[in-house]
């Protein structure tokens, strides 16, 4: 539990939909899977309640048709701590949103995830050179090569559009360089470090990556770097 704890804290970020408002914190490219013990319908969203193996959980996705008793994979987690629902009436102490796995495209919650206004990403094209020397590589070729780059030392330059510092002992920072697609999350890497950095810098990043990392809770990321140095 403190693990999953310390993983609602990534990546913290401002969300407002269909009058429902709270405090967010969005743990990027981050699964959750778990089967269905409870289903009710507001629209927009599908409420379910989980079973994951580490317990009953709360998630919300885009209205679509589901049972009890499915297990289901919902993608693109964004953690929301003491939600109000007020469709509901009812304060949620920790809820997940995002997409039913092989269901986005559809209205609401399932379609691709709205950047909040106040997110970097949301402004600016970005554009970083790739970085140079041994074991280079671009932000897209890092998370599309994971599994044959696993474990291996890599180095990446790029623009720091999240930073979320002093997690699990670490500093979580997201880096993008213009290459990779927001489509299929191929244009965001998240690096941890004990290295300081803020958001808007240019920096080259040098790690290890490693691929299918979990967290527990149902958090895993497919790609990411670690215990990584940031040089500007």
């Amino acid at each position: 539990m403190k693990t999953l704890l310390a993983i609602c804290l990534i990546c913290l970020a401002s969300f407002a939909a269909a009058g429902d408002k709270s405090p967010a914190v969005a743990s990027a490219a981050a699964t959750l899977t778990g089967e269905v013990l409870e289903i009710t319908e507001v629209e927009p969203y599908t409420y379910l309640r989980l079973k994951t193996k580490t317990g009953e959980v709360w998630a919300a996705v885009g209205q679509v048709p589901l049972k009890k008793g499915a297990t289901v994979t919902i993608e693109d987690v964004t953690t929301m701590r003491n939600f109000e629902s007020k469709s509901l009436k009812r304060t949620f102490e920790t809820i997940h949103f995002g997409s039913v796995a092989g269901s986005r495209g559809g209205s609401g919650m399932n379609a691709p995830h709205p950047v909040p206004a106040n997110n970097p990403e949301a402004t600016g094209e970005i554009k970083v050179p790739r970085a140079t020397g041994a074991n280079a590589r671009t932000v897209a070729e890092i998370v599309g090569k994971g599994a044959a780059l696993k474990d291996k030392p890599v180095v990446v330059r790029g623009k720091v559009v999240k930073y979320n510092p002093g997690i699990m002992g670490k500093n979580w920072v997201h880096l993008q360089d213009g290459s990779g697609s927001a489509a299929d999350n191929t244009n965001d890497l998240l690096v941890t470090t004990t290295s300081a950095t803020k958001l808007g810098d240019i920096v080259t990043a040098k790690g290890t990556v490693r691929a299918n990392k979990d967290f527990g809770g149902g958090y895993a990321y497919k790609v990411l770097v670690e215990d990584a140095t940031l040089q500007p």
